[in-house]
């Protein structure tokens, strides 16, 4: 049972005052974007338009449309950018492009075009949204390097920002700008190709000053290794700003004399690629969906991020959320997303590519081993003391103890079997023992079953489990078990080593004093979906056919304490029936503590993740879990050390500190509503 009866009664169903249930919408900050490679004709601007316009008409539902730099014209005009009448033809190409936009709410498209002001030619992006040419950002960093000279055509650096007459409209111009859509939140921030390779960024100034999403129109030649490099930069700037970042570069038909361009589209966030796309067919379109919620969180809990106070000018534009609404349901949202092919990993915690799975493991493992070693030299206590229960927690919680030998080789590993007759099967009983022998651990068996019993009757128990609730019986158990391991390792000069991980500590799933408690607690920010991965991983490589395959049996074995009597020598007793499903608990903690979603997106997103569950199961599931979460914080308020080994943790000293005596019936009613 583990404290069950803390907190356990749930809020009642939220109504209105003529009791109907309330469904409540949500903010809807999730933007699909779109980068774009035309087929084009250098110096073609009727011909050029004409692609553009048909794409920005068969992409009508994105948020946001970049296409590459100079797309009106061409890149590689040369001197041809000098003729007044490309010029004038770039400019009406632009208005054609805006007033076709007027037919399509809610989308901004990026066009490249060469700009004439006070005798000056800029190479500029324009953001052209709902007919209106809402402004024109210039490129800052001109390259006049090896391939490109582009200072023989136009003028770089930053401009004041200024109003200058494109046909009858009125356009802000410079290169202090940013666009804002202050329902969606989306704010765009711009790079032109060159001005992402220099040091100094104008994206990371933008950014600064409230830009979530950056747009490069570039014409990037390619060359050997370049690709890699160009990706490479994208990902790592939107990971330092922490924003979207939409890289649209010059297709083959820019291709010409002495240089080759690929198409290369990137759209990235938070640092990770979303759709990536080079030497791609001619017109050709990427997509992905941006989620602003999680930009905003990162911004917020890195407090380093900081802030400019760089005048830039704001200007409106319009870029809508995906299902074209600013507020949306839990059902529209899913339905949304799965029109999209939004994917949403089941298992957040669990790489989905075999080979980034398998060195994710033995990170983690690295980590923990390494940390126990370090308490192990600090304390100069080479002895460590782990209750071994032929569970998943303590195998892999062993499983560092023996790589922590590795590093540290008079390290003496003492683990304890602790049965209780009638509730430990045979099957944990064996698995523990053969997993020791395996890993040539010391091995010690105390039975627990009579201290328990002498105990319960001391206080007034029949010493008999009696039935479902019966609290006192089960954790009487695991305070024994640990009581005997604390003990043990006073007697061996010892450290006992914890097995705990982090989904039972978020979902309170540990004795209060029990196997809540230990003097280092090596799994305390693993989750359970990835124990069982660790655990397997080690199993296929650690090259001993006996250590494979008790790993594997003790992988299989279905999860539970063991703290309730056995039925006919089977476990009787499993936690998931009691606690929900890992798979699911995990999910909720993932987008609850990594970005503070709130509970009605991460029902959506799980639902998405889960199609399988029912929307009333969901929500019973969820329900469950911010109860349990808010009601069992205060065993998380005084854990033991444990090594952090991932961006979710819930040590109280470092990423998570919330009061023990928190209400959690904000939580519950919009689950409620949802």
């Amino acid at each position: 049972m583990k404290d069950d009866d803390y907190g356990k009664d749930l809020s009642k169903q939220i109504e209105d005052k003529k009791g109907r249930k309330v469904e409540y919408t949500m903010k809807n900050r999730m933007i699909k974007a779109g980068i774009a490679v035309p087929k084009m004709s250098v110096g073609d601007v009727e011909g050029n338009v004409k692609e553009i316009i048909q794409i920005i008409q068969a992409n009508a539902d994105c948020g946001i449309l970049v296409f590459p730099e100079l797309c009106i014209t061409g890149y590689t005009c040369g001197d041809l950018f000098g003729n007044s009448l490309l010029m004038e033809a770039a400019e009406k190409g632009l208005l054609s492009i805006a007033e076709v936009t007027a037919a399509i709410p809610g989308l901004t498209v990026v066009v490249g075009l060469p700009f004439s002001n006070n005798n000056h030619r800029y190479n500029c992006a324009a953001f052209v949204s709902e007919g209106k040419i809402n402004a024109l950002v210039s490129k800052i960093n001109l390259p006049t390097y090896s391939e490109f000279y582009e200072s023989r055509w136009f003028t770089g650096g930053r401009i004041k920002t200024e109003k200058v007459r494109i046909g009858e409209q009125e356009v802000v111009f410079g290169t202090d700008i940013i666009l804002k859509d202050s329902m969606s939140g989306a704010v765009l921030g711009t790079d032109i190709c060159e001005d992402l390779w220099v040091p100094d960024k104008p994206s990371t100034h933008a950014c600064l000053a409230g830009a979530n999403i950056i747009v490069n129109p570039s014409a990037s030649d390619e060359i050997i290794g370049k690709q890699d490099y160009r990706r490479n930069l994208v990902a790592q700037q939107s990971g330092a700003c922490y924003c979207a970042y939409l890289y649209a570069s010059s297709g083959v038909d820019e291709s010409s004399t002495d240089l080759v361009f690929s198409g290369h589209g990137i759209i990235a966030e938070n640092g990770k690629l979303l759709s990536d796309s080079i030497f791609a067919e001619r017109s050709h379109v990427e997509t992905a969906i941006i989620d602003l919620d999680t930009i905003i969180h990162n911004r917020n809990h890195q407090n380093t991020y900081g802030s400019e106070n760089r005048d830039y000018t704001v200007v409106e534009t319009s870029v809508k959320a995906i299902g074209g609404c600013d507020e949306i349901a839990v059902e529209n949202l899913v339905d949304a997303l799965k029109k999209e092919q939004y994917k949403i990993a089941a298992n957040p915690f669990v790489p989905k590519n075999d080979d980034e799975l398998e060195k994710r493991c033995k990170t983690i493992l690295q980590i923990q081993a390494n940390g126990l070693a370090t308490r192990v030299r600090s304390t100069g206590i080479k002895n460590l003391v782990i209750g071994v229960s032929g569970g998943l927690d303590s195998t892999l919680a062993l499983i560092v103890c023996n790589e922590a030998r590795k590093l540290v080789p008079d390290i003496r590993i003492i683990g304890i079997t602790l049965p209780s007759r009638g509730n430990t099967t045979s099957r944990t009983y064996e698995n523990a023992l053969e997993l020791m022998r395996c890993l040539s651990v010391e091995s010690k068996e105390v039975p627990i079953e009579d201290g328990v019993k002498e105990h319960l009757l001391a206080i007034g128990h029949s010493g008999k489990y009696q039935g479902e609730g019966d609290v006192t019986y089960e954790n009487a158990q695991a305070r024994m078990r640990t009581y005997i391991l604390m003990d043990a390792a006073n007697f061996e000069n010892g450290l006992v080593v914890g097995t705990g991980d982090l989904s039972e500590l978020a979902l309170g799933w540990c004795t209060y004093n029990g196997d809540h408690m230990s003097m280092y607690a090596v799994n305390a920010s693993v989750p359970k979906t990835l124990v069982q991965y660790i655990c397997r991983a080690y199993a296929l490589t650690c090259g001993k056919e006996d250590l494979k395959n008790v790993i594997l049996s003790i992988v299989d074995t279905p999860i539970s304490p063991e703290l309730t009597p056995s039925k006919n020598g089977e476990i009787a007793q499993k936690t998931e029936e009691k606690v929900g499903k890992y798979d699911l608990n995990d999910f909720f903690m993932y987008y609850t503590l990594r970005y503070g979603l709130e509970p009605e997106k991460i029902m959506a997103f799980a639902l998405v993740a889960y199609p399988s569950v029912t929307k009333e199961e969901m929500k019973e599931a969820m329900k469950r879990f911010f109860n349990r979460f808010f009601h069992q914080q205060f065993k998380r308020s005084c854990l033991p050390d444990g090594p952090k080994i991932g961006s979710v943790s819930l040590s109280p000293r470092g990423d998570w500190r919330m009061p023990s005596d928190a209400n959690v019936k904000l939580w519950i009613s919009r689950i409620e509503k949802a």
